[in-house]
């Protein structure tokens, strides 16, 4: 027997050996897979995201769980399904984008309805912030039986109770009379992603030079197809010189060493009017209007802004968050623009606006 006992006690040794021996080997040829082929985890969190390499600000953020993300699409149309939908036109470019998403967020949340943003929307924002609003296929908003309602520019007392299960809000709203109430998760919403933010950052650091107490003013000059559209359709200006000198000498006034970084899609117009004798201008950004991002994040990353007019120049003061100088009074009280856009619904009270001059329609009126 004890010689039985002695085989039983070599045997359940040298089994015990195989095993250790074997998990030791797959644990270590796992491991050295993920390290070499850099496998991911199934279960990665829906918020993770992975950013190329060598990732510029023309690149868009795609997931690299696309298995995930056809998931997620799924789970968006079942939430769809089940609870209703509030979503929003995409008109426009960046600035209308960002004033129709905060809009469809506050009165989504103001009235205890789900919000989703459709995929030309998702496309415009989220290469560079990080929105949370879900966003459906293109096929299932097609499918779905929407109540259109149309919106004008500022906030009413009716939309505080709008009833629908599927809600397509139209129009191009941007005031901050829809929103400014939760003005901190609107700024949430607009988050930068972290390359954008580091390259702004990079390029103001780059400008300070050997400045002690610079103060940065973004700067944001539209011109573009404005130069047609508001004498000839909405009775109104762009801003002219004086504007921008009056502008600029209220920064250079208050500021030890303030320095304009300037954006436009008229900037050779902006070379040659804007007064650069002191050495604290820099022309910046790469006016592509297809491909916003870098202009905007300069302006949204200086301390103070001056705006002409349009809701790229807007939202930029929005989010840099000190002080604003816009142009004011720049249509002609018959102006049809006025039937669909209110000054004090489009600027916030503590901005600080500067008349437009209205001389060169007075004279072609007279």
């Amino acid at each position: 027997m004890a010689g039985i006992k002695g085989r039983c006690t070599l045997v359940g040794a040298i089994l015990l050996i195989i095993c250790i021996f074997s998990f030791c080997y797959h644990y270590t040829y796992v491991h050295y897979l993920m390290t070499e082929y850099r496998l991911l985890p199934v279960n990665i969190n829906h918020e993770q995201r992975l950013l190329p390499v060598n990732i510029n600000h023309e690149q868009r953020l795609l997931p690299v769980n696309i298995h995930h993300e056809k998931r997620r699409s799924v789970e968006n149309k079942k939430k769809v399904t089940a609870d209703g939908a509030w979503t929003m036109n995409s008109n426009g470019r960046l600035g209308n984008e960002m004033g129709e998403y905060a809009a469809l967020y506050a009165l989504a949340k103001l009235n205890g309805r789900p919000a989703y943003i459709v995929p030309e929307m998702h496309s415009w924002l989220a290469p560079i912030f990080k929105i949370t609003l879900p966003h459906v296929h293109e096929s299932v908003v097609k499918k779905i039986k929407w109540e259109y309602y149309e919106l004008h520019d500022w906030m009413s007392e009716e939309y505080k109770n709008i009833r629908g299960k599927y809600v397509y809000f139209t129009g191009y709203p941007c005031s901050w009379t829809f929103y400014h109430h939760i003005r901190h998760e609107i700024l949430r919403e607009f988050t930068f992603h972290d390359f954008i933010t580091q390259e702004a950052n990079e390029y103001l650091e780059k400008v300070k030079g050997s400045r002690k107490n610079v103060t940065y003013i973004g700067v944001h000059v539209r011109r573009g197809d404005y130069l047609e559209t508001m004498p000839n359709i909405w009775k109104g200006v762009v801003a002219h010189k004086g504007y921008l000198d009056k502008a600029m000498a209220y920064f250079r006034n208050k500021y030890e060493e303030p320095v304009f970084v300037v954006t436009s899609n008229g900037m050779q117009w902006c070379k040659e009017n804007i007064n650069n004798s002191r050495g604290d201008v820099y022309f910046s950004g790469d006016s592509n209007e297809s491909s916003p991002g870098k202009d905007f994040s300069l302006l949204a990353h200086c301390n103070h802004t001056i705006m002409t007019i349009g809701t790229f120049g807007f939202w930029a003061g929005y989010l840099a968050g000190g002080e604003v100088i816009y142009l004011d009074n720049f249509t002609l009280p018959d102006s049809p623009f006025l039937k669909v856009f209110h000054y004090d619904a489009a600027f916030l009270p503590e901005w600080i606006g500067i008349p437009a001059d209205l001389s060169p329609l007075l004279s072609k009126k007279n």
